[in-house]
């Protein structure tokens, strides 16, 4: 009895430890089953998420500005890594800017998956690849590139590692652009390697939509290599070149100075990566002349043939004496724009109400943003009207008390070059819509008409005497008509302006008859003594435009001879200068070109270079030759 007692202890306890052991057995595999073979799988599988190629970005004839290339993501699996320090140290030997000790501590840890290195340049990621570590793997991804380097950089912008825009164009269009993400599941075998199995979840990143600009690639040279030249032979801080389409208000260039590389974006300070043609504003000075012509000559209280006494060089309003670059007595209006004097422009001002001139300068768009399809975009300075103290409207008349941007500025003078209509200026002329490309701007964007077309008409012409024969004659182009504005502000700092500090700009398009381009070219603060608009800025303008124009195919107008037989003419010479330039064949020499004989303000450039052809003998004719023809200022050949 007493062995069967103990028999049935013996039984009970293993009755109780089979329940036990069942009873674990179901909580583990019925009811916990779900957490385990989840933790399972979370130990076994990873799912990474993989970049979409972004959209290509094209310019305005087709060629690649930014493309996305397959590149190689390097990551680790630290459970297969034995001695976390030496692999941290031997990746940091190949990856540039890798930080050993963080990674160390990374790979030591409980983590199943830790990215490396990201997006890795080809060369890097071989060398990677040639260290054959244990535990790390490749996967990969798409990375943005920018074939044409810091060609529009500020423009076009630049992308982050998790494949979003970060400025410029790249920001501003990052939904269109970014496409779709993928994801991939990595999978660790019972051997602990690593693979990507085909049976597991996958989906294909979907690529973005492609950009088509109406920046041209060849344009964009032109405008930086000539803002670089200049910038640095002038020894100048920093400077900014815009064009655009006055019929469209595409933007053709826009360069800033200094610049970057996109590809290396985070080498580069926030500095040079800063879009001053529509971040930057300043006060536009004498280029602001422009409009305050356009209110007087639109308000029909002012014509081009009245005559203002300019007061040889100064005038008192409120005890306040406001001086001009050169004593000028009197002027007619067309000549107070040509030779910019801001006596002139101010009395023509006191003629208008202070809401008249308001009305205007709002109307060609200062002091509100253009909405150009980029982002940061500054909407200057222009106080309300009923903030304007005795003497705003003095000051405001020739570009002080007001600030722009050289986008604003360009977008104004658009309006006079193509007959009085403001256009919203922007980059993006199509986006890609799978097969489709669908325009933003069927037609061009009208943002207002500050200017009828005759006023515009007439104020074109007396743009072109600015250049023909007063402060702007270095921004001529031999062969095309040009019209234009120079300015040279102060720099403006807290409780004054800067000393010594300026800020020469022209504005201007061409041909003036049949606008093709308006552009501005602001340099700032520039070294060695010269510092006028007509100095600095307008010959820029003037190399810009004519290799421009040359590229669209607009090309010059030629100036028929005019000579009696047996004389000798300079065939480079304009109608201006050429009743001067006849001279008898016998004396004609190239070094005999004649110079111009008008005044030189004190803003005035250099005359325009002439071409100095050959000398050009005039043959006996049975009839004089047919008299000059064509509207407006004949020129010579290019």
């Amino acid at each position: 009895m007493r062995r069967l007692g103990r028999l049935g202890v013996v039984a009970g306890f293993g009755a109780v430890w089979v329940l036990l052991i069942a009873a674990r057995l179901y909580h583990l595999q019925v009811s916990r089953y779900g957490h385990y073979t989840g933790k399972a799988e979370r130990q076994q599988q990873r799912v990474v998420t993989l970049d979409p190629p972004r959209g290509t970005i094209y310019d305005a004839h087709g060629r690649e500005l930014a493309v996305s290339v397959q590149v190689d993501s390097a990551y680790a699996v630290p459970p297969e890594i034995h001695d976390a320090a030496a692999v941290a140290r031997a990746l940091a030997g190949a990856v540039p800017g890798l930080d050993a000790a963080k990674l160390a501590r990374q790979l030591g840890g409980d983590r199943e998956f830790v990215w490396v290195a990201r997006k890795l340049d080809p060369p890097v990621a071989a060398r990677v690849r040639d260290l054959a570590l244990p535990g790390i793997y490749f996967l990969p991804e798409s990375k943005r590139y920018y074939p044409m380097g810091a060609l529009a950089a500020q423009v076009l912008g630049y992308v982050g590692t998790d494949n979003h825009g970060l400025a410029g164009l790249e920001l501003v269009y990052d939904r269109e652009v970014a496409g779709k993400q993928g994801v991939r599941t990595v999978l660790r075998d019972a051997k602990r390697g690593t693979l990507v199995s085909p049976g597991l979840s996958f989906a294909e990143p979907e690529p973005g939509h492609d950009l088509y600009l109406t920046l041209d690639a060849t344009v964009q040279h032109i405008v930086e290599r000539e803002l670089v030249r200049a910038v640095e032979a002038r020894s100048a801080k920093r400077g900014s070149a815009l064009f655009l389409d006055p019929k469209t208000g595409g933007v053709l260039a826009m360069a800033s100075y200094p610049s970057f590389d996109p590809n290396d974006f985070g080498s580069y300070h926030e500095a040079e990566r800063r879009n001053r043609a529509i971040m930057d504003v300043y006060e536009p000075g004498s280029t602001f002349k422009i409009v305050t012509a356009a209110a007087a000559l639109d308000s029909g209280l002012i014509k081009a043939d009245d005559v203002f006494d300019c007061e040889m060089g100064g005038i008192t309003l409120f005890g306040i004496h406001i001086r001009d670059h050169k004593r000028y007595g009197r002027l007619s209006f067309a000549e107070v724009i040509a030779k910019s004097s801001n006596v002139g422009v101010i009395k023509a001002a006191l003629r208008l109400g202070d809401q008249r001139l308001y009305h205007t300068i709002r109307g060609f768009g200062f002091g509100r943003l253009t909405g150009i399809d980029l982002p940061g975009e500054s909407a200057g300075i222009l106080h309300g009207v009923e903030h304007w103290g005795p003497l705003a409207k003095a000051y405001i008349a020739f570009g002080q008390g007001v600030s722009v941007t050289p986008l604003q500025l360009a977008a104004a003078t658009a309006a006079v070059a193509n007959g009085g209509t403001l256009l919203k200026p922007h980059v993006v002329a199509a986006v890609s819509r799978g097969e489709l490309r669908v325009p933003r701007y069927p037609e061009p964007p009208v943002a207002g008409q500050p200017i009828t077309a005759p006023t515009a008409a007439e104020l074109t012409r007396l743009l072109e005497g600015v250049v023909t024969a007063g402060t702007g004659k270095s921004a001529a182009i031999a062969g095309y008509r040009v019209a234009g504005k120079t300015g040279t502000a102060q720099i403006p700092v807290r409780g004054g302006y800067l000393r010594g500090g300026y800020l020469p700009s022209f504005v201007g398009y061409a041909p003036a008859d049949r606008a093709a381009l308006v552009g501005v070219v602001a340099i700032a603060e520039p070294q060695g003594g010269e510092y006028y608009g007509g100095q600095v800025a307008a010959p820029v303008f003037s190399s810009i435009a004519r290799q421009v124009l040359l590229y669209l195919g607009v090309h010059p107008e030629r100036q028929p001879l005019v000579a009696w037989p047996g004389q000798t003419v300079m065939a480079g010479l304009t109608a201006r200068t050429l009743a001067a330039s006849v001279v008898p064949a016998s004396s004609a020499g190239l070094d005999e070109v004649p110079t111009d004989g008008d005044d030189h303000a004190e803003e005035a450039g250099p005359d325009p270079v002439l071409w100095r052809g050959p000398a050009v003998t005039v043959a006996p004719a049975a009839t004089p030759p047919p008299a000059p023809s064509g509207k407006g200022h004949s020129h010579a050949p290019f």
